[in-house]
């Protein structure tokens, strides 16, 4: 079996670990039966939870066998770890029609084939029918609360205000654990480092209540040199359901990424081995503006995610936005996401403007001098074709899927018009 210790320590996945010795010797001896949770408290999973996603999967491949948890009660209270305030809860409906959403994503990533095929589980299953009494008795009484605490995220959050409701979330977290290590024979949790806490506070209620030795590890958290997460933007999450994130904007966060970090991120994300990555590095330290590393794992990540059809389509799209290839060969979708990702201006049905005014409306030129001077210096496009008179205007025919313009001034620098 493939030592998925050493695969995950090169690649800078794993963070923390409970015993690595004792942990190496199971993972040695046989498959051994993992888990990792995701919270349904949207209604996608997002750049973050990819990270797990793929951990999990390395970890498949070495040939164990996983569980992935859809955390249907766990949702409906909220993990408290790395927020400051108090987390809003959804309805039960909600949630429940969210897990519905997550479970698919889920299964996209974790193979279903084999003996060591992936089960998707939903903690609601075992903690609904649960009564108050028997939680605190079979549980509750396994945690001192001196510990709990002494908890960062606890005590971070005591000035501010902790409700009793995401206090007992880590008690939820352990009993999923111990759930899971009595139906299946659970020994292995994963999770982020932000998660420590829990994840090792589930491997001791496992030794209280049965005495049997269990095992944690953690990623660390993927952060831009800036110290934000991975997968945020000045717009939100990047999200991995293409109608929350579309396959353009998703593609075009990675090819966007900088240069300093796509070793870091290849080696996170790619499934690529070690020596075509370490080639991807040298060639875009020696390469950078040619941005091979982020096209590489731009092209691997879309085509994971969103599939090849739809990584083809964003490919297209980016190349003919920029004069390479024909706009009017794009379908209506992948353009109008493609150009969401660049300045919008917007004008109304009937007579269309002159190139001049629509350079201004969309930000490309300050004033119609300025834009009557670009087209002069031949630095005008409209639909990747140069504008060669100052008093142009496109006409109806010109409107890509009836209601689009696509401007461009110089190379890099792109607009668009939406008529109507």
């Amino acid at each position: 079996m493939t030592d998925i210790v050493d695969e995950l320590q090169w690649r800078g996945l794993l963070a923390q670990t409970t015993d690595e010795e004792t942990l190496r010797a199971a993972l040695s001896a046989g498959p051994v039966t993992y888990y990792c949770g995701f919270d349904p408290t949207a209604p996608s999973l997002h750049v973050g939870n990819l990270v797990q996603l793929l951990t999990m999967r390395r970890i498949q491949d070495a040939g164990h066998r996983p569980l992935a948890l859809v955390g249907g009660a766990t949702g409906l209270i909220g993990d408290p770890s790395g927020r400051s305030s108090e987390r809003q809860l959804n309805s039960t409906e909600v949630v429940a029609g969210w897990v519905e959403r997550i479970r698919a994503q889920v299964s996209r990533f974790l193979s279903a084939e084999g003996e060591n095929a992936v089960q998707i589980v939903n903690n609601l299953d075992w903690t609904g029918p649960m009564s108050v009494i028997d939680f605190l008795r079979d549980v509750g009484k396994h945690f001192p609360v001196n510990k709990m605490l002494a908890r960062e995220v606890v005590a971070s959050r005591l000035e501010s205000g902790l409700s009793y409701t995401e206090f007992s979330y880590q008690l939820l977290q352990s009993m999923d654990f111990l759930e899971l290590h009595r139906r299946h024979g659970c020994v292995l949790q994963s999770g982020g480092s932000d998660q420590w806490g829990n994840l090792t506070a589930g491997a001791d209620l496992i030794r209280r209540v049965t005495g049997n030795h269990v095992h944690a590890i953690s990623t660390p958290l993927l952060t831009k040199p800036d110290g934000t997460k991975y997968g945020k933007t000045a717009g939100g999450a990047i999200w991995l359901d293409p109608e929350l994130t579309s396959p353009y904007a998703f593609f075009q966060y990675w090819v966007n990424v900088e240069d300093g970090e796509i070793g870091k991120l290849l080696r996170t994300f790619s499934f690529r081995s070690r020596e075509e990555i370490e080639d991807l590095e040298k060639r875009s330290a020696d390469s950078p503006a040619a941005r091979i590393g982020q096209r590489a794992l731009a092209t691997e990540l879309t085509t994971l995610v969103h599939g090849a059809d739809e990584t083809e389509k964003v490919i297209a799209a980016s190349a003919a936005l920029f004069g390479q290839g024909g706009l009017d060969s794009l379908d209506e979708r992948t353009l109008a996401a493609a150009l969401a990702e660049a300045p919008q201006g917007t004008v109304p049905a009937g007579e269309l403007p002159p190139v001049v005014d629509l350079l201004v409306e969309v930000g490309l030129c300050k004033s119609k001098s300025e834009a009557r001077r670009t087209i002069a210096q031949g630095g005008a496009y409209l639909n990747n074709t140069k504008v060669e008179a100052e008093d142009a205007a496109p006409a109806a025919g010109d409107l890509l899927h009836g209601r689009f313009l696509v401007l461009r001034r110089g190379k890099r620098n792109l607009g668009s018009i939406v008529v109507g």
